[in-house]
């Protein structure tokens, strides 16, 4: 039944495809890219209602005034650009790494094989609702605070999840304490960086 758990994903990617049309462009879009001002603020107003959205207005013309004369590339001429290549590097380690690792531990903790796979829908579920939760709150904490704790958090579950493995012989209930912190990690992974 993996093909279907596999084609859910193209199910949400259908819905927002079909929701799309009814959501407003996005505002640093509308200002920085097209340069449509009356656009933008239609649309942090369609967002935010009738509230106070002037800051986040000035942060993007500040931001516009910085970027004034730079040109906005596109995906194509990124890949182009020799001097982001150790980023680009960077992050596809760090996602192929993460892919590739999850299945790895769960072995490791001596966890069944048969109960793997529920195992990572478990840890996939676990960073959807995560995902949902960052979405929430990231205009109240903003940006910076949830990569820099989430950086924090993950490198101490990173900690904890090698001493659990380490201790997995000594106790019966270690594995199951580093699946735990494992999904958790995902979490924190989804809703800081």
């Amino acid at each position: 039944m993996w093909n279907v758990l596999l084609s859910f994903s193209g199910l949400v990617a259908l819905i927002q495809l079909l929701f799309l049309p009814f959501f407003p462009e996005s505002p640093p879009y509308l200002l920085l890219q097209k340069e449509d001002k009356a656009g933008c603020l239609k649309a942090m107003k369609q967002l935010w209602g009738e509230g106070n959205y002037h800051t986040e207005f000035d942060d993007l013309m500040k931001e516009k005034a910085i970027t004034k004369g730079m040109k906005i590339m596109n995906v194509l001429e990124v890949l182009r650009e020799r001097s982001v290549y150790p980023q680009l590097c960077t992050m596809l380690l760090l996602l192929l790494s993460l892919q590739l690792c999850g299945l790895k531990i769960f072995r490791t903790a001596n966890l069944q094989e048969s109960i793997i796979p529920y195992v990572s829908l478990g840890v996939s579920i676990s960073e959807l609702i995560s995902i949902i939760f960052c979405s929430s709150i990231i205009e109240r904490l903003g940006r910076r605070v949830l990569l820099r704790g989430g950086y924090w958090i993950m490198g101490s579950l990173l900690a904890a999840i090698t001493v659990t493995l380490s201790l997995q012989d000594w106790y019966f209930w270690m594995p199951y304490c580093s699946l735990a912190l494992i999904i958790l990690f995902t979490a924190v992974f989804a809703v800081g960086p």
